[in-house]
């Protein structure tokens, strides 16, 4: 059990400012008039000894408190540009961003759990002690921005007053980082003590900038201390290890969750949807996906997108499983993202009247954002993040796998803004996981009951990605939230059963597996290449669509439900005006009993690793290998569904 505010708080005590009269001082001493006045606004006496704290430690020549107005917003991309964080690109309101070669993606070698003495944490995790996190803290960040303006920022992770809103302070000398966050969260300067109140918590964030030299990355790190819901970066410029408002409090709210609110809140790396069925009733989609696994093209997908990355979950009172978008922005990885895929977020890519930070990309000659997989021909030369770049030169891509965008979700034609702004929130009707699986589980299967929903998202593998800085092979990815878990999985596991099993959610949502990336060669054909194609992602929505509202059937299979040909067949030509064969259909619905088992056994024995796991996963586990056991007994090691 995590036990909040234990041990020495690092900001404090390095800082050294103890109380509201020292902190009022140490404002009067090194804030103008101005920036004085704007932060009398904020009353919280904590938060207030937050901010002194960091001014002490990081000593900047100024301090700007950003309120969030136009004024504020546009003096932030004005001084990116003179400082040269960001440049401005041909179409009005687009920028390109560089981050250093070796601080191309989350660095996770580098980012550590600050833990006490006797503090468990996720066994995927990496830790160290209080102690040598203070000193290094200490030593590194004193006096780390003298020479450069330090921003604060109050912002809400999530519309202002919905349940599982959590206020948060971003501090950083980054402009980047600072305009970053205006584009992905909510600035809540007029509401942070009312927001702080209500909720009873806020998360601490402090950044400072990387110096641009390769040879200083090795000394950067990023730390989460959870007791304290305070997080520290320093020496890195990469948006995933620095605008610590995502993933870094991403975890903190996932602790929140887990051991203040278990059972009542989830945190979880879930894109919202909202997919339109029949008579234009709107349903509403929650998935999971590892980095580089679709989960921004899902999301986009919908008729009414929220949101690509996070969503904080909670049981309402009228027994349905609300969520809201704790974002209002995307910072979504680019790669491949193209005309025919991504229409509604080519658009404000290749149109005006976005505003965009491009990162990682190559410019080309004409100042031009291009990348890997846009669909385009290929540039002939241009500017990337190792420096200049031809296409003659062999084995280097134009663009970095990791390159990112930065854009306000409204920007995009098919999000629905009111509904991102609802502090009710959204009634979430269905639930997907999704992994990177060439050879086992099909596009699309349905839980039989909540735990065998739970275990598929403890089952979820893929492949490291460039958003990970040090990582490699396949990797065991439970609910593809796992790189943000701080405590042990087995804490995770319950807080799942529990909310899922919670009697109190009456209207219990549809949950299920996706599966992108089956193979040709993997399902007895010729090559390499998947079996699908970016937009038979609007197939597989639609038809859980239609299942949660009993519009369809399904067949029973010991792995869960799998569709009908015919429903499909017909969804193909509906949806994306697209044949589908039925031998496709077979090929990626068939049961290869060996493979599913093996991955059974792979996740049981995982599982049985993680001490005091519940017995409830492993249960789901048995019944399943019994089934494809019994199956292949009577069928043989490969059954089609149509013998189903």
């Amino acid at each position: 059990m995590l036990e909040f505010k234990k041990g020495v708080d690092i900001l404090s005590t390095v800082g050294g400012v103890t109380s509201i009269n020292e902190a009022r001082k140490l404002f009067e001493q090194r804030l103008d008039n101005e920036h004085r006045g704007r932060l009398a606004m904020i009353k919280n006496e904590e938060a207030l000894l937050k901010v002194a704290n960091a001014i002490a430690m990081c000593d900047p020549d100024q301090v700007y408190i950003h309120t969030g107005s136009e004024e504020d917003c546009a003096t932030v991309r004005r001084m990116s540009l003179e400082k040269g964080e960001e440049k401005p690109l041909a179409l009005p309101g687009h920028t390109i961003h560089f981050d250093l070669p070796e601080d191309q993606g989350r660095m996770v070698d580098q980012t550590f759990y600050i833990v006490n003495d006797d503090e468990q944490v996720s066994s995927l995790a990496k830790k160290e002690l209080r102690e040598t996190s203070h000193a290094y803290i200490r030593d590194t960040m004193r006096g780390i921005m003298r020479g450069k303006t330090m921003f604060v920022g109050f912002y809400s992770r999530g519309p202002v007053g919905a349940q599982a809103s959590i206020p948060a302070i971003e501090i950083s000398s980054s402009t980047y980082v600072m305009h970053s966050a205006e584009l992905l969260y909510r600035n809540c300067f007029a509401d942070f003590d009312a927001e702080v109140a209500r909720r009873g918590e806020f998360f601490t964030n402090v950044h400072s900038e990387g110096t641009n030299r390769s040879e200083d990355v090795p000394r950067a790190r990023i730390y989460m201390d959870r007791s304290w819901q305070t997080t520290f970066s320093f020496l890195c410029t990469y948006a995933g290890n620095t605008l610590l408002m995502k993933k870094g409090n991403h975890r903190f709210a996932s602790d929140c969750a887990m051991y203040k609110r278990n059972g009542e809140e989830l945190s979880e790396h879930m894109f919202i949807t909202g997919m339109t069925g029949p008579g234009g009733r709107k349903t509403y989609f929650a998935g999971a996906a590892p980095s580089g696994c679709g989960k921004t093209t899902t999301a986009m997908v919908g008729s009414d997108f929220i949101g690509d990355d996070l969503a904080q979950m909670w049981i309402e009172h009228d027994g349905t499983l609300r969520a809201v978008n704790p974002e209002i922005g995307i910072f979504g990885i680019i790669e491949d993202v193209n005309q025919d895929g991504d229409p509604y977020l080519m658009k404000c890519l290749r149109q005006p009247g976005a505003e965009v930070i491009f990162s990682n990309v190559l410019i080309d000659e004409q100042g031009k954002p291009r990348w890997t997989g846009d669909g385009e021909p290929l540039a002939e030369s241009g500017v990337n993040f190792q420096g200049k770049w031809t296409k003659d030169m062999t084995g280097v891509p134009m663009s970095h796998p990791n390159s990112r965008c930065t854009l306000r979700a409204e920007t995009v034609g098919n999000h629905n803004r009111a509904a991102n702004a609802d502090p009710k929130g959204l009634v979430i009707e269905v639930i997907t996981y999704s992994g990177r699986d060439s050879n086992t589980m099909p596009p699309i299967w349905v839980a039989k009951n909540m735990d065998a929903g739970v275990a598929i998202g403890a089952s979820i593998v893929s492949k490291a990605t460039a958003a990970e800085i040090g990582a490699s092979g396949v990797n065991r990815q439970p609910w593809a939230n796992t790189p943000f878990v701080a405590g042990p999985l087995t804490d995770y596991l319950d807080a799942q059963l529990a909310f899922y099993g919670n009697p109190k959610m009456t209207r219990k949502p549809v949950m299920a597996g996706l599966n992108y990336f089956l193979t040709h060669e993997a399902r007895g054909g010729s090559g390499t290449g998947l079996l699908g194609e970016k937009r038979d992602v609007h197939v597989w929505l639609g038809w859980l669509e239609l299942y949660a509202h009993g519009d369809v059937q399904a067949i029973e299979t010991p792995i869960g439900l799998i569709p009908q040909y015919q429903d499909l067949k017909k969804l193909f030509t509906d949806k994306i005006n697209k044949e589908y064969p039925e031998s496709l259909y077979t090929m990626q619905f068939s049961l290869y009993i060996d493979n599913v088992v093996a991955r059974i056994d792979l996740q049981e024995a995982a599982w049985r690793k993680e001490q005091g796991a519940s017995e409830r996963l492993f249960a789901v586990y048995a019944e399943q290998k019994a089934g494809l056991l019994a199956l292949k007994a009577a069928k043989g090691g490969i059954v089609k569904p149509q013998d189903l």
